[in-house]
């Protein structure tokens, strides 16, 4: 079976590599050596092209992977998880993330098992640049216990500056891609690239072939905007960028338009009539714009793309993206029984943690009602939906959630309480999908035993108290102490301590309309840091008057920062999120107030210390 699906002529290997052993999974040492081929129009492939990313030959069933192999996988029904959260996911309105934060997504992205990573666009901005070059460094070698490890990818506009500055960035990983793309639709071409069907093609064709020139031989081409582009030059632009060495071709549905049956036949008669499709992999890419994201893409997968991409939460441009959980669950769900089969190699008990810390570090909240990982998912409240759930779960739930890595919660009758050790609570936060080391349970516990001396700790409590102590930027300011006054009878005044990253205090006063206004302005006295307020906002976790507050605020520098955007190629403000809990409103807000200045301070250290990357035209 496995030598059939290696040599069938429905996925034949590109001449003239030879058919590799007949097992999808091969043992170690995995280099399959042979001559390098002549192409005319591009350099030779490494003799080490084809090597397994599962070398075990009976791997766990969750994360069973076939050969990685650029333009070709080995077994039909297998599908390929392209994550660009950090990427696409990023150009969400205040979602702006640091290097480490970054970072931290893309070591969460690789235990979930994501094939390729897209880890941003480098040519953005230096801090861009080397938040791409430390992810291809330090995740894209990693190797887990099954010798998996991720693509890293950096998108780039069809140019030779983007092309060459995200070859730079990548090239570190054991598997680079460089993700290259230009707009093919009318309106783009008329409106936005001002250039005729034949110049797009020549210069898509041009530097298809120098990003393969540099060296990489794994290249992603997107024509833009394909859901409508006319479908005779949608052929004729994709056959050029293979013949010129294209791996993967990726149809995206930039603006959301298309229903599933209309992307399902786009994808079907791109595969039926694209002059060596048999060569590439197909990809999707669904905007959500009519909530038809995860709907279309699925769609897609059913006509013969089997690599999808998709963002953590769906986050994203405009409405965002297919949603990484939804589509996995889906295909978990219906693959074999609906969808003929197909199936992912993403372990999907690390879900709910990618959610919680995509959630944090980008400000984003996830809607309660939201698929697989909103508050409500496995929420019942009906007294018929309970009964039911009393009798047997499957009733009214197709998906358990300890598949995503959420544990119902005190099966075991444990109550967290003022006198709770150590180890029960590393076990409930554990339950609630929250992995954490020591120094960080350490700091979790003290405040965990603050809130119990004064109320009953809820999941919800708990949850508040990981995000305002884990997923918080690197420490510039730290508050220390804070006292207010406010009332009817006078201005508000609040007084402010704050300690710096070398532990020197420094204390301030101000006036203002209310107790958050003053500490705001007292905070500004302190760092010196004049910001913009862009948004405030701020919820209670649980019902009754003793519960924990959390904030939100969204702040951008009077000397704002920019970067490139990578569809239209302008410039666009930062924005940094903040985010904040406590008992106490004031100080939950003070403390969103700090963690958004010191994401903004770390993002401009980064800035100054490596300077910025020239900005490139949208087209060369």
């Amino acid at each position: 079976m496995a030598s059939s699906l290696l040599t069938s002529s429905k996925f034949p290997l590109p001449s003239p590599f030879p058919s590799p052993k007949p097992s999808l999974f091969l043992p170690r040492p995995t280099s399959i050596h042979f001559p390098p081929p002549k192409p005319p129009s591009f350099p030779s492939f490494p003799k080490s092209l084809l090597i397994s990313s599962s070398l075990n030959p009976n791997p766990p069933s969750p994360l069973r992977r076939p050969l990685y192999i650029p333009n070709h996988i080995p077994d039909p029904n297998y599908v390929r998880i392209f994550d660009t959260t950090l990427r696409d996911g990023e150009q969400s309105p205040g979602a702006t993330l640091t290097s480490k934060e970054k970072l931290d997504i893309a070591r969460q992205l690789a235990k979930l098992g994501v094939d390729i990573i897209e880890a941003g666009f480098p040519a953005a901005s230096k801090d861009d640049f080397e938040a791409v070059k430390a992810i291809a460094k330090e995740v894209g070698n990693v190797e887990d216990e099954n010798w998996y490890v991720p693509v890293i990818c950096g998108l780039s506009r069809c140019n030779e500056k983007d092309i060459k500055t995200a070859w730079e960035a990548v090239k570190y990983a054991k598997w680079p891609r460089i993700h290259t793309f230009i707009a093919t639709s009318g309106i783009h071409l008329e409106y936005k690239l001002r250039k005729s069907k034949q110049e797009v093609l020549d210069i898509a064709r041009s530097m298809v072939r120098y990003a393969r020139s540099l060296g990489c031989n794994d290249v992603e081409f997107s024509p833009e905007d394909a859901g409508r582009s006319d479908r005779e030059y949608l052929y004729e632009i994709l056959g050029e960028v293979i013949k010129a060495g294209a791996t993967t071709l990726n149809i995206p549905d930039t603006v959301g338009i298309t229903m599933p049956g209309e992307f399902g036949k786009l994808i079907a008669d791109i595969k039926a009539n694209t002059p060596g499709i048999e060569n590439v992999v197909i990809s999707t890419h669904c905007q959500n714009d009519l909530g038809l994201s995860t709907a279309n893409t699925l769609a897609g997968a059913c006509a013969g793309a089997r690599q999808l991409e998709v963002t953590i939460n769906g986050i994203g441009e405009r409405a965002g993206n297919a949603s990484l959980e939804e589509v996995v669950m889906a295909i978990k769900c219906r693959g074999e029984h609906v969808l003929g089969g197909l199936y992912t190699g993403i372990n999907t008990k690390h879900i709910v943690m990618a959610s919680k810390m995509v959630e944090e570090y980008t400000g984003l909240h996830v809607q309660p009602h939201k698929a697989i990982v909103g508050a409500n998912a496995f929420a019942h409240e009906s007294g018929i939906h309970q009964d039911g759930m009393l009798k047997h779960k499957g009733t009214y739930e197709i998906i358990s959630p300890e598949d995503i890595g959420l544990e119902r919660s005190n099966e075991a009758g444990i109550v967290l309480g003022k006198l709770s050790g150590r180890h029960a609570l590393r076990d409930r936060l554990k339950e609630l999908g929250y992995e954490l080391d020591d120094e960080q349970l350490g700091n979790i516990f003290w405040l965990f035993k603050a809130v119990a001396e004064q109320k009953r700790v809820t999941d919800a409590d708990l949850i508040a108290l990981v995000s305002d102590e884990v997923f918080q930027p690197e420490v510039v300011w730290k508050l220390d102490d804070l006292q207010v006054t406010c009332g009817t009878l006078g201005l508000s005044t609040a007084t402010v301590k704050l300690i710096d990253a070398a532990g020197v205090e420094h204390v301030a006063c101000s006036v203002g309309t209310g107790p958050v206004d003053s500490a705001y302005k007292a905070i500004d006295l302190i760092t010196k840091e004049p910001v913009t307020l862009l948004e405030y906002s701020m919820n209670a976790v649980t019902e009754g008057i003793d519960a924990i507050a959390t904030t939100r605020v969204l702040v951008r520098a009077e000397k704002s920062h920019f970067s490139t955007h990578a569809l239209t190629g302008e410039a666009v403000y930062r924005t940094f999120s903040g985010t904040g809990a406590s008992m106490d409103i004031v100080v939950s807000s003070v403390k969103a107030y700090i963690g958004a200045l010191n994401k903004m301070l770390g993002f401009e250290e980064q800035y100054q210390t490596k300077g910025s990357v020239e900005q490139t035209p949208v087209s060369a």
